[in-house]
């Protein structure tokens, strides 16, 4: 499974011709945006202005993607996201109780569900091909990218645009941060592994991926597997996940050139890293990837964008010059609240 062109638009500068993280972007507080495109180069201007702050992110990541791998018609469209358009939501359900459910607009209504980025792309492209959107919490991009790996497989596609969106708004902040699950105190994402304490900091961003079953010669990175699980009672139980995943496609863990991990600064959260780079990642180099782009359910799209850059250009940017070697496999692991955990890997072509 090879990736033959990848956009992401996220907290950092990461979308069209930037040099590859080359100038960090630092935020203090609590919240990391996404810095946003011109979007009249890639959507017409008169649609523009009825899509919300998301769709416009994520068809702008889809078209891009679609334009560096050269495809006009892609095979198939699936996205993963987990709270979907909250923004049209919002401006829906405010409306219908300040207008006493009358006269009501139909826009935010039609554009609230979770599948209207994949369905936006779709009715800009007319393509009439399978469409689909998995909206399963922190698993919701790895079984969209399982659901593209199947549909290759089979041969009912040649190519899939897969991506994973997920927005953050004043309200679900608001909300996830009386849960607990962000810092009350402002700090700056570069010092968030550095000064671990209760809470995160919120990202959000749109990541797509052109997935092929055959090379082009040309490919970012190749797609050896990905798995993810569910609530593991223990680090012995995620250690013999790791295990089993590494063992079905022959390969031992010393064979790892890079480990990217979720670490997001929770001193909860990164317990489970800590104890496994302690021992099974021990003698491998390994980069934490949330304090670029935040933490939010699909930030594992970022994380596999991240690795594939960084196998495409051979290099880690974050290892001393010193240290680096060839970058021939890239493992990913990351959770979400320690429920949903998930395991990407990648290699060079």
């Amino acid at each position: 499974m090879y990736i033959r062109a990848a956009s992401n638009i996220s907290p950092q500068n990461t979308f069209g011709n930037q040099p590859f993280l080359s100038e960090l972007v630092e935020y203090t507080g609590d919240l990391l945006s996404c810095i946003e495109p011109d979007y009249k180069t890639l959507i017409d201007p008169k649609l523009i202005r009825r899509m919300s702050r998301i769709i416009k992110m994520g068809v702008a990541a889809g078209m891009d993607c679609l334009q560096q791998a050269g495809i006009p018609m892609p095979g198939a469209i699936i996205t993963g996201t987990a709270y979907g358009c909250l923004d049209d939501t919002n401006t829906f359900l405010s409306k219908m109780v300040q207008q006493n459910e009358e006269a009501l607009a139909p826009t935010a209504f039609i554009q609230s569900t979770h599948n209207t980025i994949s369905a936006q792309i779709a009715l800009l492209l007319q393509c009439h091909n399978y469409n689909n959107t998995f909206v399963n919490g922190g698993a919701s991009f790895e079984n969209a990218l399982l659901d593209a790996m199947m549909l290759l497989y089979e041969g009912t596609a040649a190519n899939v645009l897969v991506g994973g969106i997920d927005e953050i708004t004043a309200n679900s902040h608001a909300i996830l941060k009386r849960m607990g699950l962000y810092r009350r105190f402002p700090g700056s994402n570069f010092e968030l592994l550095n000064i671990p304490g209760k809470g995160t900091m919120a990202g959000e961003g749109a990541a797509f991926f052109m997935l092929s079953q055959e090379a082009s010669g040309n490919d970012w990175a190749k797609i050896e597997g990905v798995s993810s699980f569910y609530k593991p009672r223990s680090i012995a139980e995620i250690q013999q996940h790791i295990n089993t995943f590494l063992l079905t496609r022959h390969i031992d863990i010393n064979e790892i050139d890079l480990v990217i991990t979720g670490n997001n600064g929770d001193l909860k959260n990164d317990t489970v890293y800590g104890q496994l780079q302690q021992y099974d990642f021990a003698h491998i180099p390994a980069i934490s990837y949330k304090a670029l782009c935040g933490e939010y359910p699909t930030s594992s799209a970022f994380a596999m964008w991240l690795a594939a850059h960084e196998i495409k250009n051979d290099v880690c940017s974050f290892v001393p010059q010193s240290n680096q070697i060839p970058l021939k496999k890239v493992l990913i692991y990351n959770h979400y609240q320690n429920i949903h955990h998930s395991l990407i890997l990648l290699s060079a072509c």
